[in-house]
């Protein structure tokens, strides 16, 4: 393949790690990119418009980048095109990042309900707004986006996002093959990211949905035609998918298939640096205990120390549970495929009167941008 081509940053191999709101902090890349080599490119979790210019804490804490992660990427979320232009800006000229992503997938309630997230592109005018002020404040920085195919099987937003996109500018789209109202259920449609590539051919677009392994992701390109892949709840308790990615791409080396040894030295280390990170050992480990189900998956542990390990409170607690464990087990063939969500929903909770006209944009404004950031 060739290289996948964000403004000026190469990305080689062409594999995105997904921006997920409380997982894609700073340790949680600092893994992924370990495992990877540094080859790839590692999304922040969501920062909202509003919380950065106003200079939330929690906030202008989820910006922060390690040295050695380059490029530096952000994803925001926002609806009203002032503030997203704002927080472009202030980005670009204080050095914040070196690549701008724009969250229109996000699914959950709180973001749909204010018109946000996997809702906006059914706002035609509202998109081209939001898009234009992006690209027009980021001095040069390169501005993507990442969207879903619609709000439901009636109301399909891609094609029309999509040429949106590339008129106004933007460097780079993630497709993700799901409605809202699917949420994680059923089956990624991956025929709608090939249909996307054939509509804008002038950029890059990169598929998202059902990659569980390296394989998924090879296969993924093959059948769609996309640049690069976009890799989301298949690397949860998997930080060394992304090391399967590059070898897949590059053709050489084999997968990993951690013993359970090994996978409770990651997390160990995924705690640690979770701690270190937000100051605080103890909430370190608290942070880290949503991520035990998923790194601990089809291993042989039994229910009433799954649950321990799941509510311990410090590293030597931690490090004494796993010590418990028969760590020479290897690695199951129940822990490959799906994790993470996997339930769909009905119905997509929208402002009122949403719906009425894909044109219009009344009743959006700032007070419909959250305050708050990530998870």
């Amino acid at each position: 393949m060739t290289q996948l081509q964000i403004g000026p940053h190469a990305v080689q191999p062409p594999v995105v790690l997904a921006p997920m709101a409380g997982i894609t902090n700073a340790p949680f890349r600092t893994l992924c990119r370990e495992f990877s080599g540094g080859k790839g490119l590692f999304v922040s979790e969501m920062i909202t418009t509003r919380a950065l210019v106003e200079r939330n804490e929690k906030t202008m804490q989820l910006i922060h980048f390690d040295e050695t992660e380059k490029p530096r990427s952000i994803q925001l979320y926002g609806v009203d095109p002032d503030t997203v232009g704002k927080a472009v800006r202030m980005i670009a000229e204080e050095d914040l990042a070196d690549h701008i992503d724009l969250n229109f997938g996000c699914p959950v309630p709180k973001v749909t309900r204010k018109g946000g997230g996997s809702a906006l592109p059914y706002k035609r005018h509202l998109l081209r707004s939001i898009l234009r002020e992006a690209v027009s404040n980021a001095g040069g920085l390169p501005v993507t986006m990442k969207m879903r195919k619609g709000i439901d099987d009636d109301h399909i937003t891609y094609l029309d996002a999509g040429r949106i996109a590339v008129e106004e500018g933007v460097t780079a789209i993630a497709l993700h093959g799901r409605t809202a109202a699917q949420h994680y259920g059923g089956t990624a449609d991956w025929d709608a990211i090939a249909r996307l590539k054939e509509a804008v051919p002038e950029i890059p677009v990169l598929g998202n949905g059902d990659i569980w392994s390296a394989d998924d992701a090879l296969r993924m390109v093959r059948e769609t035609g996309c640049d690069g892949v976009v890799v989301g709840r298949g690397c949860l308790g998997r930080p060394w998918l992304f090391g399967d990615l590059v070898a897949a791409f590059e053709g050489t080396g084999t997968y990993a298939r951690p013993t359970l040894k090994e996978v409770a030295a990651v997390m160990l280390r995924h705690a640690t640096l979770l701690g270190e990170w937000l100051g605080d050992e103890a909430r370190g480990v608290i942070d880290f205990r949503k991520h035990v189900a998923w790194y601990t998956k089809g291993f042989s542990i039994g229910s009433e120390l799954r649950k321990k390990l799941a509510i311990a409170s410090s590293l030597d607690e931690l490090d004494a549970l796993m010590s418990e464990l028969d760590l020479d087990q290897p690695w199951p063939a129940g822990a490959d495929g799906p994790r993470g969500r996997t339930s769909g929903r009905n119905r997509v909770v929208l402002p009122d009167g949403w719906l009425d006209d894909p044109y219009d944009r009344a009743g959006v404004t700032a007070d419909a941008e959250l305050d708050t950031s990530g998870g």
